[in-house]
């Protein structure tokens, strides 16, 4: 009669070349898949990179274009612009100091608050339907590079404003 381990050996051995040999299989597998998928995907990234690389350029070309096709004029005099100032950078009084320089450039300021978060990054000039002239104008006037048309607030939050200045860290 066979001893216990003489039956089990065999087994063992074989389910260990077994294993090796399917391990084997797997790199050659994953190499070739490598050797197969490497020259389109590397074509298709680096399609993507130029297509990303030249994406701001011809974004900036094509503003230039619009901007020298269609002037937008403000409709209001300084004076009649109600601009409303919203905090979102956290400092205490940002509001107040900005409301202060809009007076001074003539601009009405019928109030000031803080904004759901105290973490923008960037000044923003967003306007109600109609005043992009006047933000523009705001803008220009402020130094800020952002204007766009109001998000995230209702114009009834304006507090009878027609722009909205949203202070960010810069």
């Amino acid at each position: 009669m066979l001893a216990p381990d003489a039956l089990i050996r065999p087994w063992r051995t074989a389910t260990l070349v077994a294993s090796l040999v399917a391990a084997v299989e797997l790199v050659l597998l994953a190499g070739a898949g490598v050797l197969l998928l490497a020259k389109p995907l590397s074509h298709a990234m680096q399609h993507h990179a130029e297509a990303a690389a030249a994406a701001p350029a011809a974004k900036r070309i094509a503003a230039a274009a619009a901007a020298t096709t269609k002037v937008v004029l403000p409709r209001l005099t300084r004076d009649e612009t109600k601009v409303f100032v919203l905090n979102g950078n956290g400092r205490s009084g940002a509001a107040a100091a900005e409301s202060s320089k809009l007076q001074t450039l003539g601009y009405r300021v019928p109030a000031t608050g803080n904004a759901k978060r105290t973490d923008y990054a960037t000044t923003v000039v967003m306007y109600k339907a109609g005043f992009r002239g006047d933000a523009l104008r705001l803008a220009r006037d402020m130094k800020i590079k952002v204007v766009g048309p109001l998000d995230g607030l209702k114009p009834a939050a304006l507090k009878g404003g027609q722009l909205a200045v949203l202070l960010g860290a810069r």
